[in-house]
């Protein structure tokens, strides 16, 4: 039994006032179902544990022990922990790369090594496994032919995934030579190429500079705008931070805390007033009343400061703007057309300023040249001389095969500077 079932029932115990308990049975069950509707469960993890034994069946590590966890449609959730923690081997259990133990473990509400359930879950390991000696495209349309997309659906999503994560530049070059963060970009791309409703990513920001580590968190909270559950396997507290609606928390295979970050976050017993820069006078007065409740070591006045992040990401947006050149990945696009689905169509204004700022592959209407009303002076002149020229001409004999006299081509080149020359 769920909360929401405990709910209704807590709720149909209590006497009846003023007639209204079936009524407001009614509408608390229509909210449950509204509620189950937008928040369906996607992974639904009970008791997971996961024993590794040595070779004579002893238990070696506890690498995770009875987790219990949801994952619901939409949402961003974050595994949390330091090296070692377990965090690797729960996303191999979600993928059943790995059997656990103990426990129950549910994706898309059957087993995660189910065939069907495996063709909607896109996987970025923390390692990418990729083939050196292919190119960007070439890797894609293989993952792509792997979820046996057509030809022409391989090329389109390959096209639109190598703008979306920057390498649209580098489509010819070899994948064993790219960079860390180059192999992370394509890794992500073909984590995205079968359009999964499940994205599982194991340190999606390893090695990527500022702005990529920007680009892939943007991508991620895009992601779930457009109804894509996403699974973030992190040690980096500043990458979950910045896009996680939830987090777990392990530490020794076990969860230490979980909950959303305003609840893990909040300090209850602290209030920050953020306001514009007052007069000195003004800030005075505050400070007096604040001081009658709250001793003045306790209170501290200062001006805040953005993190190091936002400000090296200034600081390069100011100098792309200046047309600054730079080498390797680009900074990618907007989400790929085929990711977008339904949960964020294009308004009819944004069409109209698509269209408006894309080049056109040809004009609406090409105008035909207008008809001249009569001949030019100079193409008058042109036809008196060609007709001075016909009848002045002998007519020619019949048949008679002759050898070609040779032409004289230095008169030819007179005769022909005299009639350029204008005015004669």
């Amino acid at each position: 039994m769920d909360l929401y079932q405990e709910l209704i029932l807590e709720h149909s115990k209590r006497p009846v006032r003023f007639g209204l308990r079936e009524e407001t049975h009614a509408a608390l069950s229509w909210m449950v179902k509204t509620i189950r509707a937008d928040g369906e469960v996607v992974v639904s993890v009970r008791g997971l544990t996961k024993v590794f034994k040595d070779f004579w069946n002893r238990p070696k590590a506890r690498a995770v022990d009875n987790v219990d966890f949801d994952v619901r449609r939409g949402e961003v959730f974050g595994l949390l922990g330091p090296n070692g923690s377990g965090k690797s081997t729960t996303v191999k259990l979600l993928l059943g790369l790995l059997h656990p133990t103990r426990g129950r473990i549910e994706v898309f509400g059957h087993s995660p090594r189910h065939v069907a359930t495996k063709s909607r879950i896109g996987y970025l390991p923390e390692e990418s496994y990729l083939y050196r000696y292919l190119n960007s495209r070439e890797t894609l349309d293989f993952f792509g032919n792997l979820f046996h997309l057509s030809r022409g659906e391989r090329n389109d999503r390959a096209e639109q995934l190598l703008e979306m994560v920057g390498l649209s530049q580098t489509r010819t070059r070899a994948v064993g030579e790219f960079s860390k963060g180059m192999q992370r970009r394509i890794g992500l791309a073909q984590a995205l190429i079968n359009d999964p409703d499940l994205v599982i990513l194991d340190e999606p920001t390893a090695g990527l500079d500022p702005i990529g580590c920007r680009e892939v968190k943007d991508l991620i909270l895009a992601l779930a705008r457009r109804g894509k559950t996403v699974i973030l396997s992190s040690h980096l507290l500043a990458d979950v931070e910045d896009v996680c609606d939830r987090v777990v928390i392990y530490y020794g295979g076990r969860v230490q805390a979980m909950g959303t970050l305003k609840e893990l976050l909040s300090r209850p017993d602290t209030i920050r007033i953020t306001t514009p820069v007052l007069p000195r006078e003004t800030l005075e007065k505050v400070l007096r009343v604040i001081r009658e409740d709250v001793a003045a070591d306790r209170i501290r006045v200062d001006n805040p400061t953005q993190n190091l992040e936002s400000y090296f990401l200034q600081v390069v947006e100011q100098a792309r703007s200046a047309a600054a050149e730079t080498s390797g990945a680009t900074s990618g696009a907007r989400v790929a057309a085929y990711l977008r689905g339904e949960a964020e169509s294009p308004s009819e204004t944004d069409r109209i300023l698509e269209r408006l700022a894309l080049p056109e592959s040809r004009p609406a209407s090409v105008p035909e040249p207008a008809t001249p009303a009569g001949p030019t002076p100079d193409e008058a002149r042109l036809e008196e001389l060609t007709k001075a020229a016909d009848s002045a001409a002998p007519s020619p004999e019949p048949a008679r095969e002759k050898k070609a006299e040779p032409v004289d081509l230095s008169k030819a080149d007179e005769k022909l500077s005299s009639l350029l020359k204008p005015g004669e």
